[in-house]
């Protein structure tokens, strides 16, 4: 059975944390991948990058536009096993934290909450303004995790790619996702 896996982009700078997902959940065989890619998510990876589009979706089983509602992951019966927003933007932070379901990452993110599936948060912001802190409290009271964009060094990065791979595969421990991202402390 396949791990069913949702990733939603935003517009928070960081975007080369969710290429790196894309690249290793998308060669997993035994991983379904969804992804949800914001406007804003696409102008932030053309202003922070080289990379293609397709970058965000190479790889993906589905691409569900931000605008569709109507999308599998809006609703409770779809199951799956997990959704990260990578990166998460402040604004999308606060609509999870207030339960606001204006589009599909927001709903997704909604849906993972009322029905108990995991739900990865990865802002990418700094400083943190106490508003970005009592949101990130209430998501994680909520169920969420939250998880920051803020790569160690212990596994001797030489890349950004090294960087971006090392929080990949923090995320992927998150949803039981085995890997080769990066080097254990102590191995």
């Amino acid at each position: 059975m396949k791990k069913r896996i949702i990733l939603a982009v935003t517009g928070a700078s960081g975007s080369v944390y969710a290429a790196s997902l894309v690249k290793a959940l998308g060669t997993m065989n035994d991983v379904e991948l969804h992804v949800i890619i914001s406007d804003a998510a696409r102008k932030v990876l053309q202003l922070e990058t080289n990379l293609s589009p397709d970058v965000l979706t190479s790889g993906a089983h589905s691409v569900h536009e931000p605008t569709d509602i109507t999308a599998p992951p809006a609703s409770g019966s779809w199951q799956h096993d997990g959704m990260i927003i990578c990166p998460c933007s402040m604004a999308t932070l606060s609509a999870v934290a207030s339960g606001f379901g204006h589009n599909l990452v927001h709903r997704a993110a909604d849906v993972a909450l009322k029905e108990r599936n995991k739900l990865i948060l990865v802002p990418r912001e700094t400083p943190f303004s106490s508003i970005h802190l009592e949101n990130m409290l209430t998501a994680d009271r909520a169920g969420a995790v939250i998880l920051p964009a803020c790569p160690g060094f212990y596994h001797g990065p030489k890349t950004i790619e090294d960087l971006a791979d090392q929080l990949a595969g923090k995320i992927l421990d998150q949803l039981d996702i085995p890997h080769t991202l990066f080097n254990r402390w102590g191995s």
